[in-house]
């Protein structure tokens, strides 16, 4: 538990120099985006960001989650998260601290990224939850795959839900995400997301478990496939 000096406070808007964030603490959903580091080059988010200072703040955010959207549909990089072991690690991570930091709705562990639908606890903050996944998931993913260096990138990509339709939207976006990549044919068929759980869990039977692989001898990694299109509104 932690003590009253050490829980996190709310930061509403705030920025790393990457992307915008907000930081509500427990008072609104957030869809979170995290992406491999070798799924987004930071100069072309920075390149982006420059291209648009001329529209206000919401049309700015809106293009620039488009253009993010975009990029992570080609597929890129060495998709790391297709390694069985390592997206073991990714589901058990967001999983965690469900019920004692936040309530997950729903998420989908992708070839080269996360997509994470949640409410943050009262006392727990979004960047702290986010920072923790990555920190914690970071370390066992290089050990597990034999690497050094950045596993993520350094930022991450959120919109605050405000209303139950687009909550909805965004849990059937984020689960039919392996279906619109091509990676597998239902929703459910998807190893590493909330939608194979949701349908153990409706049908009484808990989810088979995934056996991790070895360090020393890592799965191979899945195509990256082509992932689906967000709801036009607010995309990742």
């Amino acid at each position: 538990m932690k003590s009253s000096n050490e829980i996190a406070s709310p930061r509403g808007w705030h920025s790393r120099g990457y992307l915008p964030h907000f930081d509500a603490g427990d008072e609104y959903t957030q869809f979170v985006t995290f992406r491999l580091a070798d799924a987004l080059p930071h100069n072309l988010v920075a390149s982006w960001k420059q291209e648009l200072l001329a529209q206000n703040d919401t049309e700015r955010k809106r293009e620039l989650s488009r253009r993010v959207e975009r990029h992570l549909d080609l597929g890129l990089g060495a998709c790391h998260l297709g390694n069985e072991s390592v997206a073991v690690v990714v589901e058990n991570a967001l999983m965690f601290f469900d019920s004692t930091r936040y309530a997950i709705h729903s998420w989908v562990v992708m070839p080269n990224h996360v997509h994470a639908l949640f409410t943050p606890l009262k006392g727990f903050g979004l960047s702290e939850i986010v920072g923790s996944w990555k920190s914690f998931t970071s370390k066992n993913a290089n050990k597990r795959l034999g690497r050094t260096g950045h596993f993520w990138q350094e930022d991450y990509f959120d919109r605050y839900i405000l209303d139950e339709q687009r909550f909805y939207e965004v849990v059937n976006y984020i689960e039919q995400n392996p279906v619109t990549a091509g990676l597998c044919m239902k929703p459910e068929d998807w190893r590493f997301g909330s939608a194979r759980r949701r349908m153990a869990w409706s049908a009484g039977v808990p989810p088979a478990s995934v056996a991790t692989t070895s360090i020393e001898s890592p799965a191979t990694p899945s195509p990256c496939g082509r992932d689906g299109r967000a709801p036009d509104e607010g995309t990742p």
